[in-house]
């Protein structure tokens, strides 16, 4: 795996735990889930940046954003007990569908 991926995975690692704690704050009542948003979201961005430097710019943010909606989906199923129906998994699957394409087959992605 390239290391401009190993950035990006650890920006979307590090988006997912921020907008975890983002719900987990209580609309920034929570001190300690407030602390975690701000600094996973500082290193999210520095992640991303990084990964920016060898990775373009509008593919980055496609699977950055797209992963970060897979997993935020499946951590408020699983921790907050949000449900999603059929329309959302298909439209989820779609992104991932999008995903792919774009890294199987873009001349843009690294490889």
């Amino acid at each position: 795996m390239p290391k401009a991926y190993i950035f990006l995975f650890l920006a979307i690692l590090t988006e997912t735990i921020g907008t975890t704690a983002l719900q987990a704050s209580q609309q920034f009542t929570k001190l300690v889930p407030s602390t975690i948003v701000v600094v996973a979201y500082a290193l999210s961005f520095y992640f991303l940046a990084v990964a920016l430097k060898f990775i373009p710019v509008g593919i980055a943010y496609a699977i950055w954003s797209a992963l970060g909606i897979i997993l935020i989906a499946a951590i408020g199923w699983w921790v907050f007990g949000q449900r999603i129906d059929l329309a959302g998994f298909v439209g989820m699957g779609l992104i991932v569908a999008g995903i792919a394409v774009i890294h199987l087959f873009s001349k843009t992605t690294t490889h």
